[in-house]
């Protein structure tokens, strides 16, 4: 009987107050990554926001998440794999050279096990999360809708990548992000992305495309700056 009273309560208060959590969500991204976007250039002390990015990137997941719904096996499985091919794509990367060149992770993405951060791997699972929900918005064949996904990726690190260089995120070996990197990146990405489309797995996210856009205007408007 109690539950059944702070239900009754509790129901109608989500649904008056339910309607303001994706603007207030959006509102949060863009404030973070706003004073991101001023930190990192205009504040004189670049390195002490660079300090930060661990947390904003957790942050970015965990309202991304909050509005995720139906926790599934099939989702926990997808967001365990496609994290695990993502980190140890990059740990490949790192120690070889294979898929995307020779580079090397600074300290700016925090603590890092096999000389990759581990957040590689959470970064990853935002990225293919998002985009493949914004490729679901056209009614194409779901193997178009992964190439399309795996093209917003690369789009994406055509612009993160210069940013990165710039704030010890990663360098590149002569300084030079070679052509390997954006075909590595394409090639897994399109991967994860048949995954994402064949998931048997809740996909109707309304935060999702907003963070892949306020990540794709921080990183464009660093980049201008550059």
């Amino acid at each position: 009987m109690p539950d059944t009273k702070i239900a009754s309560v509790l129901t109608p208060l989500a649904q008056k107050y339910g309607k303001y959590a994706l603007p207030v969500a959006v509102a949060i991204l863009v404030i973070f990554h706003g004073v991101g976007f001023w930190g990192f250039l205009f504040s004189g002390r670049p390195e002490y926001f660079q300090e930060l990015t661990p947390m904003n990137l957790l942050l970015t997941n965990a309202l991304l998440f909050a509005f995720h719904r139906h926790w599934s096996v099939a989702f926990i499985l997808f967001a365990v794999l496609v994290s695990a091919v993502g980190y140890f794509s990059e740990v490949l990367g790192v120690h070889t050279g294979l898929l995307f060149g020779d580079y090397a992770y600074g300290a700016a993405l925090g603590l890092k096990v096999w000389e990759v951060p581990l957040l590689i791997g959470l970064n990853w699972l935002m990225l293919v999360y998002t985009t493949g929900h914004i490729s679901n918005f056209i009614r194409l064949p779901w193997l178009v809708k992964a190439l399309l996904g795996a093209l917003l990726m690369v789009l994406l690190d055509i612009f993160i990548e210069p940013v990165a260089m710039q704030f010890d995120f990663w360098s590149w070996s002569g300084a030079d992000i070679p052509l390997s990197n954006f075909i590595g990146w394409f090639m897994i990405a399109t991967g994860l992305h048949v995954y994402f489309q064949k998931a048997p797995m809740y996909k109707e996210n309304k935060l999702a495309p907003y963070v892949f856009l306020v990540q794709l205007l921080f990183f464009i408007s660093i980049y201008s700056f550059l």
